[in-house]
C-alpha cells in the first residue's frame, strides 16, 4: 500500500503551464500503474493520464493529449504531470492514484488517492 500526496497547484493564465508532483511513501511504488485524475464540483471525477509501472507506457485523455505529459522517477517515488498551453477549462483539482491495473481509465480501477491539488486558469 502507499500513500499519495499531490502538489504544485496554483494560478496561471491562460497559455501558461505548470508541473504537478505526486509523491509516494512506501517502498512498493514502483510496483504500480499511476494516473491523474481531474474534478471540478458537481461533476464527475475525469481521467487525464496514466504510467505503467516502468514508465514506458503512457495513455492520455484526448483533451489533454499533446500538452500535457505524464511521467515519473520510481528512485524518488514521485510521479509528475507537466501541464504546458493550460485552458480555462483544464481548472479543476488534480488528483493522482495509484492501481495495478496497466492502462487503467476509470475510476473505480483505482484503489489508493492523494488529496488533490487545485489548479486554476485564469482566462
Amino acid at each position: 500500500q502507499v500513500q499519495l500526496v499531490a502538489s504544485g497547484g496554483g494560478l496561471v493564465q491562460a497559455g501558461g503551464s505548470l508541473r504537478l508532483s505526486c509523491a509516494a511513501s512506501g517502498r512498493t511504488f514502483s510496483r504500480y500503474t499511476m494516473g491523474w485524475f481531474r474534478q471540478v464540483p458537481g461533476k464527475e471525477r475525469e481521467f487525464v493520464a496514466t504510467i505503467s509501472w516502468s514508465g514506458g507506457n503512457t495513455y492520455y485523455a484526448d483533451s489533454v493529449k499533446g500538452r500535457f505529459t505524464i511521467s515519473r522517477d520510481n528512485t524518488e517515488n514521485t510521479v509528475y504531470l507537466q501541464m504546458n498551453t493550460l485552458k480555462p477549462e483544464d481548472t479543476a483539482v488534480y488528483l493522482c492514484a495509484a492501481t495495478n491495473t496497466l492502462r487503467a481509465t476509470r475510476v473505480w480501477e483505482y484503489g489508493t488517492w492523494g488529496q488533490g491539488t487545485q489548479v486554476t486558469v485564469s482566462s
